[in-house]
């Protein structure tokens, strides 16, 4: 008599309806390629405008053309967060909050704030990982908040996450929690 462990067999795979069976390509939108040259254009136009004094048309045009897809590589890809962060520091504090209103109330605006939330996300995760690379290991620093002194001390570090988050705070105060869960659940990644 032959006994079979039925708590070995995956019920899913034998169920053809079964997110098992499903082809999860499917869920990932196809991307145009997008090239490191029209990447690079694209960053120039916008320190054009940002010369020019239009913070919030450099902001619309940088976050209408994001360059979604593995097909920007890496480097195409942080140099665009390089270019936005770009024109995130250069709106005063104060302005802030009437820039996002603006680029809000326009055309596309509720699309570029989620591009917006997916660039400070990039701009924290990158600026916290080159500064623990820089500091000390993550291991020896407290749980929670007490990191901080050590994001600082990196050269540059920590005025940027202020500003990030300066403009994430702003973001979600205008478009809404909403924001979050939508750039969560995008599989298109910056």
């Amino acid at each position: 008599m032959t006994t079979t462990n039925w708590r070995t067999i995956n019920v899913d795979a034998l169920d053809p309806e079964s997110s098992y069976n499903f082809d999860l390509s499917t869920l990932t939108p196809q991307l145009a390629p997008v090239s490191t040259s029209s990447i690079q254009q694209l960053g120039n136009q916008v320190r054009q405008q940002l010369r020019s004094g239009d913070a919030e048309g450099a902001l619309r045009v940088a976050l209408s053309n994001p360059p979604y897809g593995a097909a920007a590589g890496e480097g195409g890809k942080d140099a665009h967060l390089a270019t936005v962060v770009e024109c995130l520091q250069s709106v005063k504090l104060a302005d802030v909050g009437r820039v996002l209103e603006r680029v809000y109330q326009g055309p596309g605006g509720v699309e570029c704030l989620d591009v917006l939330v997916k660039y400070l996300y990039k701009g924290m995760a990158q600026s916290t990982s080159s500064t623990t690379t820089n500091s000390r290991p993550a291991s020896s620093q407290g749980p929670g908040f007490s990191q901080i002194q050590a994001r600082t001390s990196v050269e540059g570090g920590g005025q940027a996450m202020s500003v990030l988050l300066s403009w994430h705070e702003k973001v979600i105060e205008i478009a809404g929690q909403g924001a979050i869960i939508r750039v969560m659940t995008d599989r298109r990644t910056v």
